[in-house]
């Protein structure tokens, strides 16, 4: 599935399987993830993908020798700017990503750098293990740089929520959903996976929160959030796009609350999660979908109406 134009619908096109560069590994692609980050660079808010692209940076797949591997967002770096040299080659300036500098996973096909993929924990079948390489990565990062927060918000209820959710209550801490207004089974889904409290996003919750996690890239829920935290608390916000954040009064910020935002992930993140989700057990509650009907996933991503992750079926 091809995208050639930001802003048209994706394309089904026979094209060639791609050779493997020296470095690289060829995967016969067996799922794919659905990510919102796709939707920001088919709607053209990620504004310089390669195109013609093939999209998806969740790619579950077999390389040439047999080897189950993952394929997540951060597809190469430079390993030797600033920031690769301080152990955050998740800001590297030349950093290249899946499914937006180089061609992902929404196709039979696909070539990686073998440095940035990952083995599949056994016990994951191909299907369930596709969103732990974004919506769990991600969800581990946010996670983290909430620090210990023992009351934990999550601020929209889609694919990475419902895995964070449950690595949060596996340490032990409390959680309160906020979903759309009148999204009753976002709310119920929140209340399935162990959050003590599920609400709107404009309702502060019973509790204050020690930190909270920004899923929906809506920049209007950052001041909802703020308010709901109690002093000393983190604002999260999690995605790669965000809508523009309001104006504010300062009262909100004061009292040692910060916010802060997550970009990409790094190879430690990704073997750490991939150790760490077996042991919880973290389960992935997933939607099927065709690899042709890539353009129908997108637009059920895009209206909310999706339970867990979006995944392709190859």
């Amino acid at each position: 599935m091809v995208l050639t134009r930001a802003r048209e619908p994706l394309e089904l096109r026979d094209i060639p399987v791609p050779e493997p560069a020296p470095g690289q590994v060829r995967l016969r692609v067996l799922a794919c993830g659905v990510c919102r980050t796709d939707l920001h660079v088919l709607d053209g808010e990620l504004a310089r993908p390669k195109l013609p692209l093939v999209p998806g940076h969740q790619i579950v797949g077999v390389a040439d020798d047999g080897r189950r591997l993952g394929v997540p967002w951060l597809g190469w770096t430079d390993g030797t700017c600033r920031y690769c040299t301080s152990g955050r080659e998740n800001l590297c300036d030349a950093a290249r990503f899946t499914g937006y500098d180089v061609d992902g996973g929404y196709a039979e096909y696909a070539v990686a750098d073998e440095r940035y993929c990952f083995p599949i924990p056994d016990g994951y079948p191909d299907l369930q293990a596709a969103p732990l390489l974004c919506a769990g990565l991600i969800g581990y990062r946010s996670l983290r740089l909430a620090g210990d927060a023992e009351r934990l918000g999550l601020y929209g209820f889609g694919a990475s929520a419902h895995i964070v959710a449950q690595l949060a209550r596996h340490q032990g801490r409390r959680l309160f959903g906020f979903v759309r207004r009148g999204d009753d089974a976002a709310r119920a889904f929140a209340l399935e996976l162990g959050c003590e409290w599920a609400g709107t996003s404009d309702e502060r919750p019973p509790e204050e929160l020690d930190a909270a996690i920004v899923f929906a890239p809506a920049g209007e829920l950052v001041p909802s959030a703020l308010a709901a935290l109690a002093r000393g608390g983190t604002v999260v916000c999690a995605g790669i796009h965000m809508t523009d954040v309001p104006g504010f009064p300062y009262e909100l910020l004061w009292g040692e609350r910060v916010i802060r935002s997550v970009a990409n992930l790094t190879r430690r993140d990704g073997e750490e999660f991939l150790a760490l989700a077996p042991q919880v057990p973290i389960r992935t509650e997933i939607e099927t979908f065709a690899l042709e009907d890539a353009n129908d996933a997108l637009a059920r991503l895009r209206s909310g109406d999706v339970r867990g992750a979006a995944v392709l079926r190859l």
